[in-house]
Order: structure tokens, then sequence, then C-alpha cells
């Protein structure tokens, strides 16, 4: 059973095939934190020690223990106002003027099913849940606590549904989805920082005594601040140590405060961020949380990344593409930008299948008059003057030449100088009497309105019903600012953020479901936007607007951390590249792009006939790794310069290396493999080093799977700019 209650000890206990968590009824009725760690059969009671800590209070129906104290308790979700100084999970006021609460114990359900959340993406599959309702006597406020239980993937969810049950209106200030108390060792904290074109840098940093913050405020999970944190002990390594993970499956506004007490406890809390938010509740109303994905690890970062990539690609993406081969595409954009044509778009096309790309996809500028991106944002009809004959019959041409087709779309979006702004400019969130906030000469659209949803889902579902489109690239190329909308009232302006999220989920559930067969890709100015949430409805996105691949080594090693590489959008560009001016041979571009989904972002005119020849044999050796490379076993060799990928049945081995930075009388790049096994024999079934170096052994040395994980591989001497390795080793 993955969830057992011991009456007698007032103690739950949620176990995985790998772990336990624990949590116990206090003597007055609140739910104490005890354990979350190696699955054991002990009780762990005897953790939660009475101690009379100075200006630490006590509850009234339990003042004569001064040593008992919600300050120094771990708990389950931590209240506010009723005498515990640290971070709270849920802040509220009623209309009297009522504020915090002291939520004690009501009762618990077990279902042998998993929890839905109403609205938003969460984990789905075989699970059990718990289901433990906390009250507050004085606002009338139940809060419940829900806990999915996957047991064979060690992973356990949380969310909150927060119900008001009095006869007073309340104002929910912050809700959190999940706190995590551990009471006792030291940790550190990895988090995922960075900007447009810079997403996702693993930081690691121990704790600081107070409250560290991950967070966004900019609408969407951003470029900035990913919603996903890591707490480790400071020995941890990729192969060993203890480590936590949370990650929030929503695409909003988030926070994560880690607060190191005065008891050298640490308490993590996880959820929508507070700042603007205000939700009102009306007697018998019920608002939920979105979902966290917790899970721990004593066998190291590795393990828990594994655990991550597994668990999103078979019970967070819904897709049908998720497990499924995906084509090899060519992007527009690079190759054309806003300047196209039916006659330029069928000569790209034309060369994207002679290199045997698989899908064509038609960037920004197919629509309304979008020559630039001053215009014509939410004019999702094909631009006359560069479709004379609309666009289907375009398509159609792309598709005759055996190509499926894309289309990239902005629809959260839109600019003045277009007809849907002169049409509905209330539409837009703009502040009444100020100008607006512009970015990239473009306003937001009012998401948190279903009127602008309905009709979002009709526009697209128009345009998807009448052209032969197999993919769509979804994009949102700003934050939000001047977070108002004309349809609610005063009181209600702090939903709008979190009712804008609603409607983008609502509007993807919509169109993922009439259209199960379209692979939707989800971009944000490239990687703004990676979250848990867009992947349910998006099996891949794109990474990052970046794409010189020295860059995107960092870029993608620490998203790495979280997240599954079959989901990143990773693309063979031009070179020099267009962000950064970097030269890198088309080679290393490869080996880097393989890394993820594959494709290309380039003008196959522009290639030399012998670059041809290389593309091709490219997505040649691609078609023959896909399989490896979206359901293998992912390890970071190094901080992003070398990685491997390991068949489920241990078979196959892809080891790939960029050397960054070739020197003079350079050390031998020697690399310890991973993940094989042990006893069997592998040999070098191919090794690529683009055509700059031999196999430093014959490809009939066979070697064992001790040898090249404790001896390791040593790699021939690298010459040139940024010159790449990949090397498959398979089983014999």
């Amino acid at each position: 059973m993955g969830i057992c209650y011991d009456s007698d000890k007032q103690i739950f206990s949620l176990t995985t095939r790998d772990t336990l968590y624990q949590m116990q009824l206090g003597p007055v009725g609140h739910l104490l934190h005890l354990y979350y760690g190696p699955k054991t059969d002990c009780c762990f009671d005897y953790l939660q020690l009475d101690r009379d800590c100075g200006f630490s209070p006590n509850p009234y129906d339990h003042q004569e223990g001064r040593g008992w104290s919600l300050d120094t308790k771990a708990q389950e979700y931590s209240s506010q106002h009723a005498g515990d100084y640290r971070v709270c999970s849920l802040s509220l006021e009623t209309d009297a003027g009522l504020s915090g609460t002291d939520l004690r114990y009501v009762n618990y359900k077990v279902f042998n099913h998993k929890y839905e959340i109403s609205g938003m993406p969460s984990a789905f599959g075989k699970a059990q849940s718990l289901s433990i309702t906390l009250a507050d006597a004085a606002t009338g406020v139940e809060v419940e606590l829900l806990y999915g239980v996957f047991e064979k993937e060690n992973v356990i969810t949380r969310a909150v549904r927060v119900k008001n049950a009095g006869t007073s209106v309340v104002t929910i200030e912050k809700a959190a989805s999940a706190c995590l108390d551990l009471p006792f060792g030291g940790w550190q904290l990895l988090h995922f920082h960075g900007r447009h074109t810079m997403e996702r840098a693993m930081e690691r940093r121990s704790l600081m005594n107070g409250i560290q913050t991950v967070s966004s405020t900019r609408g969407a999970s951003s470029h900035q601040h990913n919603p996903f944190v890591i707490l480790c002990q400071p020995e941890t390594t990729e192969d060993f140590g203890e480590c936590y993970g949370m990650m929030l499956v929503y695409s909003g506004n988030h926070r994560t405060d880690i607060e190191l007490d005065q008891s050298g406890s640490v308490r993590a809390v996880m959820g929508i961020h507070d700042d603007g938010f205000r939700w009102t509740l009306n007697p018998g109303e019920v608002f939920e949380t979105p979902e966290v994905l917790m899970t721990f690890t004593d066998k190291g970062l590795t393990s828990l990344s594994q655990t991550y990539h597994k668990f999103i690609q078979h019970h967070i993406c819904r897709s049908r593409f998720a497990l499924e081969r995906r084509p090899v595409l060519l992007n527009s954009w690079e190759a054309a930008y806003m300047d196209i044509s039916e006659g330029k778009l069928l000569s790209i096309a034309k060369g994207a299948k002679d290199l045997g790309v698989e899908l064509f996809v038609i960037d920004d500028g197919w629509f309304g008059q979008r020559d630039d991106d001053f215009r014509s944002l939410g004019d999702w009809f094909p631009n006359k003057k560069k479709f004379p004959g609309g666009l289907t019959p375009t398509l159609q041409k792309i598709r005759d030449l055996g190509l499926k087709v894309g289309l990239w779309v902005e629809p959260e979006m839109v600019n003045e100088d277009s007809g849907l702004y002169r049409a509905h400019p209330d539409w837009a969130l703009t502040v009444p009497g100020r100008n607006p906030t512009m970015s990239r000469s473009q306003l937001v659209l009012d998401m948190s309105r279903a009127d602008v949803v309905d009709w979002l889902y009709e526009t697209l579902s128009t345009l998807l019903r009448e052209n032969p489109i197999d993919y769509i690239k979804w994009d949102m190329n700003r934050n939000l600012a001047d977070v108002y909308s004309r349809a609610l009232p005063a009181a209600r302006q702090g939903e709008v953020s979190h009712r804008f999220v609603l409607g983008y989920y609502d509007l993807m559930e919509r169109l993922t479901r009439e259209f199960p067969d379209v692979l939707f890709e989800g971009c944000a100015g490239g990687g703004g936007r990676f979250d848990a949430g867009v992947l349910a409805y998006s099996p891949q996105i794109w990474c990052s607007d970046n794409t010189d691949p020295i860059a995107r080594l960092t870029i993608q090693h620490g998203t790495s951390f979280g997240y599954p590489i079959a989901c990143m959008g990773s693309h063979v560009s031009a070179s020099p590249n267009h962000q950064t001016g970097r030269s890198t041979p088309l080679h290393t571009r490869s080996t880097v792009a393989m890394a993820g989904t594959f494709g290309y972002e380039l003008d196959p005119a522009a290639l030399t006939e012998e670059e041809k020849e290389t593309v091709r044999a490219q997505i040649a050796r691609f078609h023959e790794l896909q399989d490896l490379i979206r359901e293998g076993d992912y390890y970071r060799l190094s901080d992003g310069s070398a990685w491997e990928l390991v068949s489920e049945d241990k078979k196959e081995a892809l080891l790939s290396f960029v050397l960054v930075d070739p020197t003079s009388n350079p050390k031998p790049n020697h690399i310890r493999l991973k993940g094989l096994v042990p006893e069997a024999r592998y040999r070098v079934a191919w090794a690529d080093f683009g055509g700059k170096a031999s196999l430093p052994h014959e490809e009939s040395r066979t070697f064992t799977g001790t040898a090249l994980m404790r001896g390791g591989y040593t790699l021939p001497i690298l010459f040139g700019d940024y010159p790449a390795v990949q090397i498959l080793f398979k089983q014999i």
C-alpha cells in the first residue's frame, strides 16, 4: 500500500518504491511533518522534540507545554498569525477583517486513483491519493491537502484546495501548493536562473540564514527563474548523496521561498506568487492551487533528474507525440525572417526536402500585413500580398513535395496596428488613463476573459480545420505588464494574472483535444515559459532563441536537471551564429542539437554541396539514434561539454563531447562513462569526429562496462575551433 494511516499513533505514511513520507497529528490537531527520505519501516515521531525556544509562543490549548510551539515544529502546511513566524503557506482575510489561520485536523480520505485539479494540468496515471482536511474555526476556511503517490516512479505530488465554508467573504492573498520542512541537516540550493537567450543556468549555493526566493512576476514562468528547485547535501554529487526536488506544474507567476531558521531547520514553500495576487472566495466557493512534483533520492543528482525525465514524459505530457518519433524540421525564421512569399518558401522547402527534412515550418510573417513586428498580431488570416491565392494552396504545394507543414503563431498577443485591436481595444491588458507599457511593439490579450479565449479558439481551430497543418509553434514574445482587466470589478483585479494562465490552459486543452494529430511546440521568446504546465500540452518547447551550440551547452545542461532532452527544441543553425556571431563547425552544431528534438534553422540554398551531404548524413544519423535520444537515460559527464545517453536495456550508449577551449600542448580528454552493465562487453559501433581525428582504438576492440566506467575512455587530441565527438558503444 502506498498510503497507510496508523490510528493509534495518528501517523500517515506515504511510500513509494524507494522513499517514505511521514506525517503525524499533533496533540491539539496540527498536522506535523516527520520524515521524507529513504524507505524504511521506522516510525519517526521521536524526531519531533519539544523545546522551549525564547519568543516562540504556544497554542492556547497546549500552553502548559511551553516547549511545544508551531514556531519550532516541522509542519505540513504552515499557518499565518498563529505563532509560527516563518514563511507561511496561506494568507487570507475575511470581510470582517479577520486574517491568518490556525489550521486543525478534520478528517482524511484515501482514493485508489489520482486526484485531479480543475482548469490546470496535473500528473496522470496509476496512483493513490490522500486527502487531509484542516480547518480554521475563526474564518470558517477549510484547507484540503492533496497528495498523489506514484509508487513505482518515486514521485509524490502535492496540491491544495481552499474552501470558504464560512459565512463571510474571504480574500486569499497567498495559497501555496506545498510546504516541505526539513528539520535537520545542512542543505544547499540548486536553482536555474538566466535571461533571454541564456536560460536555466544552474547555480548551487549554501543556504544563508534567512529567506532565499526563486520567483517570477512576469506573468510567465520566465527566462529568469524556473519554477524548479533542488535541495541537496553539500557532499551530493551526480552519483551520490541526498537531494530533494520540487517542481511546480504552472506557467505563470511563481514563488519558492527557502528559509533557514533560528533552529537550523529549512522550510521550502512553493506556489503561485503572492505579489499582486488577491482571490475573492465567496461562501461555498473553492480555490485550487497548481500541483508540485516532489521526489527524493540518496543516489545523487543524476538519479533525481532521471526520475523527473521519465515522470514528465509518461505522466505529464499528454500528447501522443511524447512517446513517438518526431519529424526532423526546418524552420524558415533564420532563412527568411518575415521576408517571405510563396515562391521563396517553396524554394526553401524544396531545399529542405532534398536534405532529408520531414517537416517545413513557416515562421512569422505569413498573416495580416505582417512585414515587420509593428503590426498584425491578432489578424490570423493569410497575407494577401504574400499569398494571393490564400494560404491553403501554398501549404498543399509544400505537402505535395512530401513534407509535413507547420505554422508559427503568437495567439496571446496583439499589435495596436491590427484589425483585432481596432475592433476590441478592451481585449488588451492596459490600465485606464495610462499609456500602456510596450514590448516588441505588442500588447498582451486579456486571457482572463472567456470571450477572448473563445474567440482565439474559434480562430485557431478554423485555421487548423481549413488547412493541412501538422505542427504549431506557439510563441509568447513579451511578459505581462499593466495587468488590468476591463471584465473584472476593482475588487477582483488581483485575480487577473492567475486567470490569464487558466485561460491559456483552457485554450490549449480545447485545441489539443480537438487536434490530437497536430504537434504543438511551446515557445516564449525561446525558453521563457519552459515548465511542466506547458509540457502537458506541448511535448517539446523551443529551449532558447540562442542557437549558438557553445551557448546551448550551458542552456541545455541546466535544463536537463529537471526536464527531458526529448522535450528540448534544439536545432542546427547557420554559422556565423545569428545571435552571437560565433563560427562553429557543422558537426559541432549537429552534435549539440542531437541532445534535443533536432532540426534546422537555416537556408539550404546557402549550403555548399559538401555541407548538404553532411546534413543528409546528420539526419540519417539522427534517425538511427532517435529512439535512444528520446527514451534513453541521460547522464551529465561534465559541466555541460560532455553527456551520455544509455538505452533502457543498457545495450547502447551514445557519448557526446564538445571541446570548448582547445589549447596548445593539451592534456588528454578523458571521460568515464556511466550507466553500463559492469560485466557486459561493449565495442565502438562508430565514432564521428567531424572528419578531423581518428579512432584511438580499432573498432574491433572491446571493453567491459567496468572498464569504460572506472578506467574511462581517452579521446584523441582534438584541434580547431570547437571540435566535437560522437561515439556509439554497443553491447556485444
